[in-house]
């Protein structure tokens, strides 16, 4: 198994920060200084700069000729944007990973819902609800798609922390527990359809108020 010290270090850097532009940690506009990364991670500029390259390709920074790398912004209309790719690309791995869906993937499924409902910050609810939308489309065996699907989601775990940054309380996933039900009846066009609404949810209601539901 695949441990955080076997990673290369460019693969460590890039999760590092995304984390923290994720969180908020790392305002949108802020510059990331390559001196300033490498000497933190005791690392050469060159897997700074790789590092930068996996941040940009994630649509975290924009790199700008010769002012380096800043923290993206992101718009009602990305937001948008966001939302409708990881609905139709969400929707597609559901499909493929349907017929290898065992009970106790599901039964996994479910104690990520439950662990999202008691989760007491949102770092911990928006981990929970990953590893939800993780354990029910792994198993397309799509691994290209799962990569996009996975930048498409940090993407989006950024627009609920910015919503819920003023306040928290921990959302009731009714959408996680409806689509739960439909896969476990064989039903995977209502799966599908409530995956669908479910993620566009954010995209579709700009404001604090498109966070007061998971996606």
């Amino acid at each position: 198994m695949t441990t955080a010290k076997d990673e290369p270090i460019a693969v460590r850097i890039s999760r590092a920060l995304a984390e923290r532009i994720i969180s908020g940690a790392l305002a949108a506009g802020s510059r990331l200084r390559q001196d300033h990364v490498a000497e933190e991670f005791g690392a050469s500029h060159v897997p700074v700069r790789e590092a930068f390259r996996r941040l940009e390709a994630q649509g975290l920074v924009v790199g700008e000729p010769r002012r380096g790398v800043r923290v993206a912004g992101f718009s009602p209309e990305e937001v948008r944007e966001v939302a409708e790719m990881r609905a139709a690309l969400e929707v597609l791995a559901l499909r493929h990973a349907a017929p290898h869906l065992t009970p106790a993937i599901l039964d996994r499924a479910e104690e990520a819902t439950r662990a999202g409902d008691r989760a007491g910050d949102v770092q911990a609810w928006e981990e929970a609800n990953r590893s939800f939308h993780r354990l029910i489309l792994a198993p397309c065996g799509m691994p290209r798609l799962l990569k996009v699907i996975e930048d498409l989601q940090a993407a989006s775990a950024r627009f609920l922390f910015a919503g819920w940054r003023a306040e928290w309380e921990a959302p009731t996933d009714r959408d996680h527990r409806a689509i739960l039900v439909a896969l476990r009846a064989g039903d995977i066009d209502a799966a599908a359809g409530i995956l669908a609404r479910h993620v566009q949810w954010v995209g579709h209601r700009p404001g604090n108020a498109a966070f007061r539901r998971s996606a």
